[in-house]
This record gives structure tokens, sequence and C-alpha cells, in this order.
């Protein structure tokens, strides 16, 4: 027969191995814990700050956007008549609407007033603005004026186009040539959509032209 005191003690001995091996296991889980929690509480916390980042980006990406409000138009065309019923029209490579204040920025801007009349008169620059509501258009620099008439040319660093009046000013200086001669001055002024232009001088800048002799044929 078996000792029942033997018996006791092969229970006594499997108890506690098993616990030993439980107590093993619940170490290793401890142990690989302490490895992947820190690795586990960096991603995260990387990945929350990630995605703040990414959602503050992508926020103020979405604001100037909505903000912005800017229209681009390509190969720009405006078309439109003055007080007399003269056409004109205001051409441009590009022009940018301003939302805060509705005027289109020029990039190479192409003036023609007075289309169908006697002389059209065509202005072009580097730039320039157009104010709708003001009725203006402001272009410069490298302005090149020219008088489809005459031949007449003028050259300035800057010209205002009174659309209501068809009326083109400049007062930064400007210089002239074409068949009948050259006229420098310091200030112009284009009646009638290029009509009529009259120069003036201030100071010791005078008005200043050379007369071209008249060629006989023959």
């Amino acid at each position: 027969m078996t000792d029942p005191a033997d018996i006791h003690a092969r229970e006594d001995e499997a108890r506690v191995a098993e616990t030993a091996r439980a107590f093993r296991a619940r170490s290793r889980r401890v142990h690989l814990l302490r490895r992947v929690l820190p690795v586990a509480i960096i991603v995260l916390a990387g990945g929350t700050l990630s995605w703040i980042v990414l959602r503050s980006v992508m926020s103020d990406v979405e604001r100037k956007a909505g903000t912005s409000g800017e229209i681009r138009l390509d190969a720009a065309m405006f078309h439109g008549q003055d007080a007399e019923g003269r056409s004109f029209v205001i051409g441009a490579r590009s022009a940018i609407r301003d939302p805060d204040t509705g005027r289109f920025r020029l990039v190479g801007p192409a003036l023609r007033l007075n289309l169908g009349g006697r002389k059209v008169t065509t202005l072009t620059a580097d730039g320039g603005v157009y104010d709708q509501t003001a009725k203006t258009v402001t272009i410069g620099p490298n302005v090149r004026i020219s008088d489809g008439g005459t031949g007449f040319v003028l050259v300035t660093p800057e010209a205002v186009v009174d659309t209501a009046t068809g009326i083109v000013t400049g007062s930064k200086g400007v210089q002239g040539s074409g068949p009948l001669g050259t006229v420098s001055a310091s200030s112009y002024v284009i009646y009638e959509q290029g009509e009529r232009v009259v120069f003036r001088g201030s100071g010791e800048n005078k008005v200043r032209g050379t007369i071209n002799p008249a060629r006989s044929d023959g």
C-alpha cells in the first residue's frame, strides 16, 4: 500500500511546481511588459503629437484657402464703354482679383481705346491694377502708348486711364517720338481716348521737342 504521507508529499511537490511555473510565466509577462509598455507609450505619444501637428497644418491650410478667395483669370479680357459711348478693351496675360478690394492685378496689360473710332490708341505695360468701382486702370512700369492714327509713340513710367471719360494721364515724365518729331515733358494728358494730347512741364522740366523737316518727294 502507498503511504498517505507520500501521497501528500507528491501533491505538495506538484502544487509547488505548478506555482513555480505560474510565477515564472508571470515574471516573463511582467518583464515583457516592462520592455514593451515604454515603447508603446512613446509610439502613442508620438502618434498623438503627429496628429495634432497634422490637424493644425490642415486647419491652417483650410483657413487660408477659405479666406483667400482670389480669382485668377488667364488671358483676361474686359469690355466696356465710356460716357460718350466709345468702346474700350482691357486685356492682360492674367488678372488676379483681390477679394478684399475687388480690384484686379494685371500682368502684361494691353488696353485698346476708341475702338471703331478714327484713331485707336493702344497702351501696354508690364503690370497694372484695374479698379472697376473707381473706373480706373493704372498701368506701369514700361508703359508704351501708340497712336494708330499718326504713328506717334509715347514712353512713360505710368499711365492712369479713366474708363468713364476716356482720359489718360501721367505725371512721372514722358517721351514721345513719331514721323513729325520728338517731345519730352514732365506730364501729359490724353483726351477723348487718344484724339488729343497735351504735354505739360513743371519748373526746370519744361516741354521740349524737335520737329522733323518736311520731306519733298521728287
